[in-house]
This record gives structure tokens, sequence and C-alpha cells, in this order.
């Protein structure tokens, strides 16, 4: 059950955002310079969604704060290694 606010499904638009932006990136011819862009755009868009999702299951704010510590602490250790 998704949680609504001021009548915006956020759980909704998020998927809907992501699900257009690979629409979008689609027709777009995947070169070697393109190809890494597209994928770090499609991966953006769609974590949003991700995100969204796992924060709104926190049980308390404590819950809330661990799961951005470390989520932050994931995307860290993923640029340090030239992932992300």
């Amino acid at each position: 059950m998704t949680k609504k606010t001021n009548g915006y499904d956020l759980e909704e638009r998020t998927a809907k955002f992501g699900e257009a932006v690979i629409k979008f990136c689609l027709p777009h011819k995947q070169d070697t310079v393109i190809k890494p862009i597209i994928s770090q755009l499609i991966r953006s868009a769609t974590s949003i969604g991700a995100n969204y999702m796992e924060a709104n299951g926190a049980s308390s704010k404590k819950d809330f704060a661990n799961i951005r510590y470390l989520s932050a602490r994931k995307k860290l250790r993923k640029q340090s290694i030239g992932l992300g």
C-alpha cells in the first residue's frame, strides 16, 4: 500500500518517471561515449523510486535515518571504486 500526500502518489509518480526515462533512452545510439551516460541516467532515474520505497518502509525515524546513512555509504563506496 502506498502513501498519498496531497493527492500525489509518489510511488506511482517515481515509477512513471523511471519508465519515461527508459523510453527516452531506448532509441538513442549506443556508442562508446553515449552508452555509459545512458546507463547512468537510467540507474539514477530508477533509483529515485527504489530509495523512496525503501525509506517509506522505515518503521521509525531512527530506522529512516539508518536507511539514508547506509544508502549514502553505499553510493560513496561505488564512487570510490569507479562504479557510480
